[in-house]
């Protein structure tokens, strides 16, 4: 019996220790510090525009958890490239199949759309990231994001005119208004405050809230009056939209 009960103990004190745990990333979508009222005409922007919003469809990827040793941690064992789309709840929540390892991280990481890299046409076969597609003659791959919503234009009233806020690759055109160059618009995102400790075996949510409402503001005021509707071939517009990204996300406390 000391034999038997020896054994089992040298087999416990064999068993590898767990050292990782798990990361769940959830999208929330905000104006003004509220969840967003969808089709609804109760918004107004930096520059006045009265408007709504429709759909917010977009790609993160390259996620990055950085380690208060100086390490990092790529996502990207199962999906580097991960869709949201406010239409369907099942994206708005991604349970990372990496393993993690337990400590303390300081800062997460992202880039908003794909590098010129990762950004392959027709990578994506299947709907809804197949519906992102961007026009092979505009650069092709796909959107990184499409914002959709409709403004009261200046003047009016009752009749709103839609817009399509979306960022992609941009286009460079001579005086003839043909295309000579590419402009690849995506940008990282360092999340403020997304430092994080985690165990062996647990499962750590992290929270991040689109603020809409920072897309039309800071560094540049955006004027739906200016701008119009449709922006994919306007350079400048989507130039604003990149640079104005910079704060456009957050970490939710809870």
């Amino acid at each position: 019996m000391i034999l038997f009960f020896s054994g089992c103990n040298d087999e416990d004190d064999d068993k590898p220790q767990e050292t990782t745990g798990k990361i769940i990333f959830s999208f929330y979508h905000h104006i003004n510090n509220q969840e967003i009222q969808f089709d609804t005409l109760i918004y107004e922007n930096a520059a006045g525009n009265p408007y709504l919003v429709n759909e917010i469809q977009y790609f993160i990827s390259d996620v990055t958890l950085y380690k208060n040793d100086g390490s990092e941690k790529l996502i990207d064992d199962w999906k580097d490239i991960y869709y949201v789309d406010t239409d369907i709840p099942s994206t708005h929540t991604w349970e990372v199949y990496d393993e993690i390892q337990k400590g303390t991280y300081d800062s997460v990481s992202f880039t908003y759309g794909f590098s010129e890299e990762k950004n392959i046409s027709f990578m994506f076969v299947n709907p809804p990231e197949s519906y992102m597609f961007w026009p092979e003659y505009l650069g092709g791959g796909f959107h990184y994001m499409k914002l959709n919503g409709k403004w009261l234009e200046e003047g009016q009233t009752i009749q709103t005119t839609p817009f399509d806020f979306h960022l992609g690759i941009g286009q460079i055109y001579n005086s003839s208004d043909s295309i000579i160059g590419f402009v690849q618009n995506y940008f990282r995102v360092s999340l403020p405050g997304s430092g994080f400790t985690i165990t062996e075996g647990q499962t750590k949510e992290i929270s991040i809230t689109m603020n809409v409402e920072n897309w039309f503001k800071n560094p540049y005021i955006y004027d739906h009056d200016v701008w119009q509707g449709y922006i994919m071939q306007n350079q400048e517009a989507m130039q604003i939209a990149k640079e104005n990204g910079h704060n456009v996300f957050s970490v939710k406390k809870k």
